[in-house]
Order: structure tokens, then C-alpha cells, then sequence
């Protein structure tokens, strides 16, 4: 019974852990790594064909967008999830394929004009999207999971995005039961929309983040819709544009939630009657998503509106751009503006584009609406870059660029040691994770010496025995020295994958009756006789 730490391990993005139990193994989360990370990630224990389930936390890229890899891979398991996070993830998997791909043939293109220019190899395809989304299994909240013998899981609401979790694994070998809390992503409280997050009473193993353990949020109530309202008015008085990068999934519906009141009210005096575009066709679908899940997943604050009536996600004034050709017609249009775009850290999506024409206009203000993290161009932009790089072009910054503070979908400090103390029992141990790497160990040893947990904050590459209560293998971390290629997924390594899984499947059928392996093996060899070179 053993515990693999893979992935955000004293780094924020990448989530990824391994369980090894009951002759299965077991990933929870298997997310994408975003902005500069300082470690290498270990790789999976063993094939990705040989990965039995998956037990999914929420949509997010860093925690759910290498999924369609694992697949082409040859993982063929469950994903398990909420039914809120499953339909998230079937919008955001697919958009994540088709960003890999449209930057895949981008690229390919400059290689043709350029033969110093590498060609370059989307991590996944559509089809890959399709086929893990295939796989996803809706789960409810509160609910016990019998995954297989042995294997048991619950999902809790832990309030950072619509269907986000903490997950309760039991595993029970050799008459032993074993529980393993993973956090998740935990939310911040008193957010628009979505519940606050729930506690666990009890476990033997924890695994929390520390995105924010090392801050705090303020304390008195951020007034958003007054915040916001004064960036607007201050820009629209100058005639420009607010361009608000954001993630299309959350943080886009809470915009919406401000905006509407902002409208309703009039508050945006002299300016009443602004637009409001939302240019992701993301955030599109995921905005009708919410509208299904309201009853499950929001707040009381939101029902209330709801069961009256009001549509708390629209409003007059509201455009929604799906076609490139609507997201061009945009800077085309003088008025000033609201633009709300994706993604939110500024990576990649159509808010590159938005940055070109805005940036360099002293009257525009590009508003941060949420966390950046180290090496993305939302992080640059916030740290005062003069200017950037963007389709080849250098831009200067000239416009306005703010943070509307306090609008997190991570707790702080305070809201992560809340979350711990919600613990009945002591647990074990505690592992500390999701943390860029000194907060890791900064929150470590706050829950130690402050509340005596048994804190360890490990490295990628780190094992776990959690019968023995003892580790197998402890890792330093091993820094990248340079920077690291995209990792391809070249047709032939997809070849190995079915290689691979075509092996696992034969010994799936060892004990079979000799007729149907007869034929099986009739089968291979055809095939073997087809392509042998």
C-alpha cells in the first residue's frame, strides 16, 4: 500500500499523486503544468495502460489536462468525479486538444519558413479529449464509491469551482484500513456563486495544499462591485477598454455575477449602457454548465436570487463571442468597453489578441482577476514589464494594469489551517503540497509548531508505505538546469502505448479458453504479418 508523489510537489501546478493498493493502481489527478516550474516531475510508477482509475478533484488544466495523454497512452480505467466536474471537464479537455493542436500547425507552419525552427507535436489530439471524457464516471457529493474490493471514495464540496473536491480514500489490505484525505484545490470563503468549503472529520493520511499558505487575504469584505465599478468608471471616463483576463471556468461566471448588479443598479454613472464581452467560447458553455448545476453547487446568497427569478449570468448589454470572427469585430468597435477573455493567465486564447490592441493604449486597463503564476505573461504584466512579446511583435505597455485584490478561488492561510483543524482525529501525517517551494515548507512547519500536526512537505519522487507508516524513497527534488522541451507525443511513441496495452491485454486473458485464445492470437499475428517490415 504505497503513496507516489509525481506531480506539484513544492510547485503549484501539475497535480498528480499515485496510489498503489489492492493490485490496483490509482492516480489522483493528472494535471498539466503551467508557467515556470523549478523541479522535474517522476514519472508514473508503472505504463500508463496499466493505471487502473482515476479519481479527479475538479476540472482545472493543472489538475485534469493531461488526461487525454494518459489515454492515448493506452489508460483505458474510470474517472471518477463530481457530476458538476465531469461535465466541466468534457468542455475543457476537448479546448485544451484544440489549443494543443491550433498551436501544433501554428508552429508547423514556421517550420516550413524556418529549418532552424523545430516541428512540434501536440501533447494530445480530439480524439484522445474524447476518448478519456469517455471514461469520466458522475459521482454525487457526499456519497460512498465502492471504486473495486478494497477501494472505497467520497467526494466533498470544497467550494474553489463548480464540482470541486476533497477526496476520502479507504483502502483496506490485509485486514487493514488505510484513509488518505487529498484536499484538492481548497476554496476561498464568502466567494459569488459557490459554496464555502467542508471539512473532513477524520483521517489517517492528508494530503492539503498551500497555494496561499504563506498569506492572507484581507480581512474586512472586499467590496468587488464597488471595486470594479470605479476601475470601469475611470476607464470609460478616458475612453478605453478594461480587457479582464480570465479563467473561462469560475472565475468568468463571478465577473458576470458583479456585472449584472453593476448594470442593474446603474452604478457606472455616465457609462450605464457599456457592453460587456465575453470572448470564449469556453466560457460559453461552461456559463450554461453553472446554470445546470445551480441547485447542487451554489451558495444561498445565489439561490435566493435564482428562486426569484433572476437570471444571475446575464444581463442587457451582454455579447457573447464564438467565432473568430466575432472576437476580431471586437477592436473594431470604438465604444469603450468591457472585454472578458481567456485564459486567464495570458498563455494562450484569444486574450493574446486582446492584449495586442490594448496594451499599448494608455487609455486601456488590464484588470488580473485572479492568480499568476511564475513565468506567465499575467505574472510579467503584474510585476510591471515595460513591455512584451506577443505573435512575434514586441508591445509596449502603456496601459493601466491592476489587480482587483482579494478575489481568489484559493483559501489563505487562515481558511487552510481552518480546513486542518476541521480534523477530529491527529492525523498520521500530513503532507504538504501544491505550494511554490519555499511556501511549502514555510506552511509545514507553521501546522507543526502551531498545532503539532506531523507535517512533511515532499518532493516529486517521493514514496510512501502507508501500512508501514514509513517511506520507501525521499527525494531532494531535482532542479531543471534548462529549459524544457515540449514533450512530444510522436505517433510512434503512440505506437509503443498500444504496444504496451496490447501486452496487458494478454495477460488479461491468461486462464481463457483455448479457442478464444487461439483466435486471439490468429488475430495478433495477421496483424504482425500486415506490418512487418
Amino acid at each position: 500500500m504505497k503513496l507516489y508523489f509525481i506531480g506539484a510537489d513544492h510547485e503549484v501546478t501539475g497535480s498528480c499523486h499515485c496510489i498503489e493498493a489492492c493490485g490496483k493502481y490509482m492516480l489522483v489527478d493528472y494535471g498539466m503544468e503551467q508557467g515556470i516550474n523549478i523541479y522535474e516531475n517522476a514519472e508514473l510508477p508503472v505504463e500508463p495502460s496499466r493505471i487502473d482509475y482515476v479519481f479527479l478533484t475538479h476540472a482545472h488544466i493543472d489538475h485534469s489536462g493531461l488526461l487525454p495523454l494518459l489515454y492515448a497512452k493506452g489508460f483505458r480505467g474510470q474517472i471518477f468525479a463530481t457530476a458538476a466536474t465531469c461535465e466541466l471537464a468534457s468542455i475543457m479537455l476537448r479546448d485544451s486538444a484544440h489549443i494543443q493542436m491550433f498551436e501544433a500547425e501554428w508552429r508547423g507552419r514556421k517550420a516550413k519558413r524556418n529549418k532552424d525552427i523545430e516541428n512540434y507535436e501536440p501533447l494530445y489530439n480530439m480524439m484522445d479529449a474524447d476518448g478519456a471524457i469517455k471514461c469520466l464516471v458522475p459521482c454525487a457529493y457526499g456519497s460512498m464509491v465502492e471504486v473495486c474490493e478494497g477501494v472505497s471514495i467520497r467526494f466533498t464540496d470544497v467550494g474553489h469551482l463548480l464540482g470541486s473536491s476533497a477526496i476520502e480514500v479507504w483502502l483496506t489490505e490485509e485486514g487493514i484500513t488505510k484513509k488518505i484525505a487529498f484536499s484538492g484545490d481548497l476554496g476561498n470563503r464568502d466567494q459569488p456563486l459557490i459554496k464555502d468549503p467542508m471539512t473532513i472529520s477524520e483521517a489517517d493520511y492528508v494530503l492539503v495544499e498551500s497555494t496561499y499558505g504563506d498569506r492572507l487575504h484581507s480581512n474586512e469584505r472586499v467590496d468587488y462591485v464597488g471595486e470594479l465599478t470605479k476601475v470601469l468608471k475611470e476607464t470609460f471616463d478616458k475612453g478605453g477598454n478594461v480587457v479582464i483576463p480570465s479563467f473561462a471556468v469560475g472565475r468568468t461566471q463571478e465577473l458576470l455575477y458583479f456585472l449584472r448588479q453593476i448594470k442593474n443598479e446603474k452604478l457606472v454613472k455616465g457609462h450605464e449602457d457599456f457592453e460587456v464581452y465575453v470572448d470564449s467560447p469556453l466560457a460559453v458553455e461552461a456559463t450554461n454548465i453553472f446554470k445546470r448545476n445551480m441547485e447542487d453547487c451554489f451558495d444561498e446568497e445565489a439561490l435566493e436570487l435564482v428562486h426569484r427569478g433572476i437570471n444571475i449570468l446575464s444581463f442587457p448589454g451582454l455579447n457573447l463571442s464564438i467565432t473568430s470572427d466575432e472576437s476580431k469585430a471586437i477592436n473594431f468597435n470604438d465604444e469603450p468597453k468591457v472585454i472578458i477573455s481567456a485564459s486567464g493567465m495570458c498563455e494562450a486564447g484569444r486574450i493574446r489578441h486582446h492584449l495586442k490592441h490594448n496594451l499599448w493604449r494608455e487609455e486601456c486597463t488590464i484588470l488580473f482577476v485572479g492568480y499568476q503564476a511564475v513565468g506567465t505573461l499575467g505574472r510579467a504584466l503584474c510585476e510591471d514589464a515595460k513591455e512584451v512579446k506577443l505573435f512575434g511583435e514586441t508591445i509596449d505597455v502603456r496601459a493601466t494594469i491592476k489587480q482587483l485584490k482579494g478575489l481568489s478561488g484559493h483559501a489563505d492561510k487562515r481558511g487552510l489551517t481552518d480546513w486542518m483543524l476541521g480534523f477530529k482525529n491527529n492525523p498520521d501525517r500530513v503532507f504538504i503540497v501544491h505550494g511554490e517551494d519555499a511556501v511549502c515548507d514555510e506552511f509545514a512547519d507553521y501546522l507543526r509548531e502551531e498545532y503539532s500536526f506531523n507535517t512533511y512537505a515532499p518532493y516529486s519522487g517521493t514514496v510512501f508505505d502507508l501500512l508501514a507508516d514509513e517511506f520507501v524513497e525521499e527525494t531532494a527534488g531535482i532542479r531543471i538546469t534548462k529549459k524544457k522541451k515540449h514533450a512530444v507525443s510522436s505517433v510512434f511513441e503512440r505506437l509503443l502505448a498500444a504496444g504496451q496495452r496490447l501486452l496487458l491485454v494478454i495477460s488479461h486473458n491468461e486462464g481463457g479458453a483455448n479457442k478464444d485464445l487461439a483466435k486471439f492470437a490468429d488475430q495478433i499475428n495477421s496483424l504482425c504479418d500486415k506490418w512487418d517490415r
